[in-house]
Parts: structure tokens; C-alpha cells; sequence
């Protein structure tokens, strides 16, 4: 020990900085200034990258051949959604596999929920949540941590498999064309701002009547007034969502019965089938190696109703989660599923693997930090929901590549799919979505165990977009 003590003394003495050095002083300025002797290579690189993108000089020539796009077990699919400059990954998610279901019902190979529909209500749920959250905590300083979350994110496009759950069992369903997109559904930003804004606004009204003594029910009372004016913009906005429409299903353009009316509610249980309850009979699995696995985790207030669900995920390990998904895409039932998009995708064709990019190569530096590392340290987390609808098993059953359903368009990554490498599903997938029937009697003992409760402000907890 005293060995590696003075050896390390030496070394610090030798590069010129002393043990009392916090800061960048002269000494330590000049010390790293002399490190760096750009080779040929180094100033070349450096000529490169002033100029062009980082990524586009790390794509790696090694790995552009042509992918193999087989897939032994495939749930089939057609038409590709497209969320636009929205952060409705999870909602899009969400409808889309139930949209699968809702084909078969229907016989019918083109059709689309309405998600401009259940976001109404989504951003109406979410103000109310809000204001009410501001009543409950109107007690706490201003400083407090949960009253300084609660005015942070007052609302968003963000979302969860959870929320889509509760929207829908509350809300029901509709078909696109009975409530078309709009520009502001399709480019969120500044009207969220706004409203984003109003609400913080009527936040702080709330916090100073009651400062000056007004009780629960007449806050209550008075919140109900402002969500009066959300409600009229989120309708100036988006329309006002139907109670009730007449719709029949259509094959090569032409009605394929005759048209009736339902109510949203009627709707979604007649095409989704009604008896499952998307709530009770799913459960969520998450691979977080940062906490420990076999536990089971709520998120306080991370949710979209007041009175709906905390999402609440079983954390296990990667290789104990395959087992599920891989059963229900076998049974042709399609999975919400989320990760860390962003990290090693070729948007080009698609691709996400950990060979698509050699950062290490152009920089000169190595990147080795593990799954649990990088989330300890903000690094990654779960950004974008999709639909998970394939897999390719070799010979003993074992994945070797993944599909999923984008909601970007058709003209993204490979016809709006992207296919993951499973070496890039281990590192970087964080939740899935599977129906109780596929898990384990091991995984569903889990799931008797008391929820270990996190804060909403936990970053690996904010909802996909």
C-alpha cells in the first residue's frame, strides 16, 4: 500500500501537479497543454471533424454489406404510423399494437386508431394531475423537491405503456379518420409551452389562495374553473373529441359493412375484444442492472390520471426477460417496448448495433463504461417506445436479432422498421410490456412482493417520446 502511495506521489510530482491542486492552475495548464502533440493523423482528423458530422466519420465501412432482414418468428403487420415533431412515441406504441388486434377483428389489412383522440385526453388528465398535485402539496415549500418536480414538468408529450392503459379503459378508442391529426398534434412544441406555462400559472394561484387560508374543496372547486380554459384550448387545439360517431370498416375503398354507431367506449371493446384488461393481465419487465433484479418498483406520480395507475415494472435480467417476449411473438402477439434508440442507430438502413459506429478508432479513446454504469451516470436510459413484432432464433432457440415497428414514418430506417443486432438488445433495451399468460410462475411470484417505491424525479423513470 505505502508502495502505490509513493508511487503515486512520484508521478504527481513529475507531471508537475502537487496534491493540493483542485483547480486548473499555471502548472497544471501547462502540463496538460504539453501532453497533447497532434500526430499527422491527429491533424487530419481534426480537419475532418471541423467540417463533418462525428457520426457520419465513425460509421464503420466494416459493417455496411447488406443485412440479412429473415426473421424466424414474425407477427405480420402492414402500414406504418408516423408521430411527426410529436413526443408520442408511447402513445403511437400503444395503439399500434392494439391496432393488430383490431385488424383481425375487423378483416381488414389498413387501419389506424385515432391518436390525436386519446392525447386530448391525455393532456387534459395531465393538468388536472398537476393542479391537483399543487392542492396536495400546497402545504410544502416552494423549495420543496416534489413542488419543484411538479412545476417542472407540469406537462408533456411523454408517456408510458401504463398511461395508454388507463387512457384507453377510461377513454376508449376511435378510428383515425373519425379524428384526423392536426398541425398542433403534429408539431406540439409551441402550443405545449403555452399551455405549459398557463398551467404553472394557475399553479401558483392555487398555492396563494390557499396561503391565505382557503380550504381543500374550494381549491378543488377553483381548479375545476381552470380547467375549464384547458379544456378550450386543448379543443382549439386538437378539437373537441367525439362522444359518440358512425363508422364502417373499408377493404379496396369500399365499405365492407354496413356503418353503426358506437360510443369510444363500445368501440374499443367490440375491435380490441373487451374481456382482457389491459391494466390487470399485463405486466412490465425491465432490465435495469443498476438496481437489483427480482425486485418489483413503483414510480410515484410518474403517471397520466390522478386516479390512475403508478407504473410498476418486475427488474430482471436480460437473458430471464427474453423468455416471455420470445413466447408471445410465437403466439403473434406484438409488445410495447422501449429503449435507448438514439445510441448506434443507422438511420439509413435502419440498423441498430454496436458495430455500426467506431468512435474509439476516430478518437482515439475507448468507451467501456457497462449498462449499469452509464445509467448510474445519466449516460442512458429508456427514450423511445416501440413496437417489438419479430425475432430470428438460431438452431437452440436463442435470439440473434430483433424487429421492431417504428412510428417515424415509412420513410425511416428500413421502410419504418428498425432491426436490432441482440448484442444491442442486451445493452440498450430497458421495458417491455408482456401479457401475465407468457411469464413464469417464477415471474409472477415476483410480482406478490410489495413494490419498492421510487420518486417520479428518478431519471430512469420519465415517459418515452
Amino acid at each position: 500500500m505505502r508502495k502505490t502511495i509513493l508511487l503515486s506521489v512520484l508521478i504527481l510530482a513529475g507531471t508537475g501537479i502537487g496534491n493540493a491542486q483542485t483547480g486548473i492552475t499555471s502548472d497544471v495548464l501547462r502540463t496538460l497543454e504539453e501532453s497533447y502533440k497532434p500526430t499527422p493523423a491527429d491533424k487530419a482528423i481534426h480537419n475532418a471533424i471541423s467540417s463533418v458530422s462525428i457520426q457520419s466519420m465513425a460509421l464503420n465501412q466494416d459493417n455496411r454489406q447488406a443485412k440479412d432482414t429473415h426473421f424466424s418468428v414474425e407477427v405480420s403487420n402492414s402500414g406504418i404510423s408516423n408521430q411527426q415533431s410529436s413526443g408520442r412515441c408511447w402513445l403511437f406504441t400503444g395503439t399500434n399494437v392494439l391496432r393488430n388486434r383490431a385488424m383481425r377483428t375487423l378483416g381488414v389489412k389498413d387501419f389506424f386508431f385515432s391518436q390525436i383522440y386519446l392525447f386530448f385526453y391525455d393532456q387534459l388528465e395531465k393538468s388536472n394531475l398537476f393542479l391537483q398535485g399543487v392542492i396536495d402539496t400546497r402545504e410544502k415549500d416552494i423549495d420543496d423537491q416534489m413542488v419543484r418536480w411538479l412545476f417542472q414538468n407540469p406537462l408533456s408529450d411523454g408517456g408510458t405503456y401504463t398511461g395508454v392503459a388507463d387512457l384507453v379503459t377510461k377513454y376508449g378508442l376511435v378510428p383515425q379518420d373519425v379524428m384526423p391529426e392536426t398541425y398542433v398534434s403534429n408539431s406540439t412544441s409551441e402550443f405545449n409551452g403555452h399551455l405549459k406555462r398557463k398551467l404553472r400559472e394557475f399553479g401558483i394561484q392555487l398555492r396563494e389562495m390557499a396561503a391565505n387560508g382557503m380550504g381543500e374543496k374550494d381549491l378543488q372547486a377553483a381548479k375545476v374553473g381552470q380547467m375549464k380554459t384547458v379544456y378550450r384550448l386543448l379543443a382549439m387545439a386538437y378539437g373537441e373529441p367525439p362522444r359518440q360517431f358512425t363508422w364502417a370498416p373499408t377493404k379496396d375503398g369500399k365499405a365492407a359493412s354496413a356503418p353503426k354507431t358506437y360510443t369510444p367506449l363500445q368501440f374499443y371493446k367490440e375491435v380490441c375484444g373487451g374481456g382482457e384488461d389491459l391494466y390487470d393481465d399485463y405486466v412490465m419487465l425491465m432490465n435495469d442492472p443498476s438496481r437489483p433484479y427480482g425486485e418489483v418498483y413503483e414510480i410515484d406520480y410518474d403517471r397520466h390520471l390522478y386516479d390512475g395507475h403508478n407504473w410498476l415494472y418486475v427488474n430482471l435480467d436480460i437473458d430471464q426477460l427474453k423468455s416471455p417476449v420470445i413466447a408471445s411473438l410465437k403466439d403473434s402477439c406484438q409488445m410495447y417496448f422501449s429503449c435507448d434508440v438514439g445510441k448506434f442507430l443507422n438511420r439509413t438502413n435502419g440498423q441498430l448495433d454496436l458495430a455500426n459506429y467506431d468512435y474509439a478508432s476516430l478518437l482515439g479513446t475507448t468507451f467501456g463504461m457497462s449498462k449499469k454504469q452509464r445509467i448510474q451516470s445519466f449516460d442512458s436510459g429508456s427514450t423511445h417506445a416501440m413496437t417489438l413484432m419479430a425475432v430470428d432464433l438460431d438452431d437452440e432457440g436463442q435470439p440473434r436479432k430483433w424487429k421492431v415497428e417504428n412510428s417515424w414514418g415509412a420513410s425511416s430506417g428500413l421502410n419504418g422498421y428498425l432491426i436490432m443486432t441482440d448484442e444491442w438488445f442486451d445493452e440498450y433495451m430497458f421495458r417491455v410490456v408482456v401479457n401475465r399468460k407468457y411469464c413464469s410462475k417464477e415471474i409472477l411470484q415476483l410480482l406478490k412482493k410489495k413494490p419498492v417505491r421510487l420518486p417520479a424525479w428518478d431519471p430512469m423513470f420519465q415517459g418515452e417520446q
